[in-house]
């Protein structure tokens, strides 16, 4: 494509020469005085502005200023003209952000060899550019397919420890899913705003099916009794909270980004501990628990009562399961946390597919 070098001086016969020098290389656009650039500038973005500094009005420094000062003109090359002959105004044009100078009157060539120049260079940046965008965008789709592949190893990890304690695998779906809307409601009445951000609430949702990772350490005899576990089973199959974070960390630091790794590790070793201290493994009480921790903790009840297990018969509706979490507020669970989970009744219904109660 031909380049459109605009020529800004109130001299005519300057414009007809630069025309005359210029133009046969190059498609020459006119303009003879400050304002009429920027009249220009409003209709098209040209390659290169040669430009005068002496002019009535708006002078060259002028213009350059306002080009400096407007994002999408600041980038335009910008050789001056001039004919004064002292090194203050060369200092000066470059101060200005000038590319180059060119005196007048013109010396064809030279003038010539430092437009071309500036030109070409403008063209490899640009032409650079492109190609880092593309390179970025590449990235980008490489980063999104890597991350979902990981996504669906750490689900199908999380699925098998499900199947190994007789659950459907739908738990870590629907843990998930109520993690995020529990998370999206408080972050919408603007709780914990300085750690819910996006980026908390995205790790948080990814990192809800590694919940109970660690039981993949617990024995089948354990995690697949039918009965009550004695003290001592009950004792060994708390162990998976630890065992959890500790996967987490030997098997994906490093691999992940680490705040994910940290959210991940929290959910993993603090989902059964109690606001009132008596949870496990380490009895966190209150905001001592972390917060992502807190939030998984209701997910996982939830869902725990509400779904049909082969071993147990589903706690059901919905309110009735909200009404066993209020009764935990203060002991079980963090009190705010529950008044925003009571406030997901009708969504939890809709999520649930359970009709209106009767």
């Amino acid at each position: 494509m031909e380049h459109v070098i605009l020529v800004v001086d109130d001299d005519k016969n300057n414009l007809m020469l630069a025309q005359k020098i210029f133009g046969k290389k190059y498609r020459i656009a006119a303009a003879t005085s400050g304002m009429a650039v920027f009249k220009y500038l409003e209709k098209k973005i040209p390659d290169l502005v040669l430009l005068d500094i002496n002019m009535p009005g708006m002078d060259g420094f002028e213009v350059m200023e306002r080009l400096q000062g407007d994002e999408t003109y600041k980038q335009i090359p910008v050789i001056f003209l001039t004919a004064d002959n002292d090194s203050e105004t060369e200092t000066r044009c470059f101060r200005a952000g000038a590319h180059d100078f060119v005196r007048k009157p013109f010396v064809a060539d030279v003038a010539l060899s430092r437009i071309n120049r500036i030109l070409e260079l403008e063209d490899y940046h640009k032409r650079l550019e492109v190609m880092v965008a593309e390179q970025a965008a590449e990235i980008e789709r490489n980063s999104q397919r890597i991350s979902s592949m990981q996504e669906q190893v750490i689900i199908g990890m999380a699925n098998l420890i499900e199947l190994r304690d007789d659950s459907t695998g739908m738990h870590v779906k629907n843990t998930k899913k109520y993690v995020g809307m529990i998370a999206d409601k408080m972050k919408e009445e603007h709780l914990y705003a300085d750690i819910l951000t996006e980026s908390y609430i995205k790790n948080m949702c990814k990192a809800a099916p590694l919940h109970d990772i660690g039981k993949i350490r617990i024995s089948d005899l354990i995690l697949q009794k039918p009965g009550r576990l004695t003290e001592e089973e009950f004792n060994d199959m708390k162990k998976h909270t630890v065992y959890g974070s500790d996967i987490i960390y030997e098997i994906m630091g490093g691999l992940e980004d680490d705040e994910y790794i940290k959210i991940a590790a929290d959910i993993a070793r603090y989902h059964h501990e109690r606001w009132d201290g008596t949870g496990y493994p380490e009895g966190l009480s209150g905001q001592d628990i972390p917060l992502c921790a807190r939030i998984m903790a209701f997910a996982d009840v939830f869902d725990a009562l509400y779904a049909e297990r082969c071993y147990k018969k589903p706690v059901r509706p919905v309110s009735k399961v909200l009404g066993i979490i209020e009764e935990g507020s203060g002991t079980q669970f963090d009190p705010e946390i529950t008044s925003v989970f009571l406030r997901l009744k009708e969504d939890l219904k809709r999520e649930t597919g359970e009709g209106q109660e009767v």
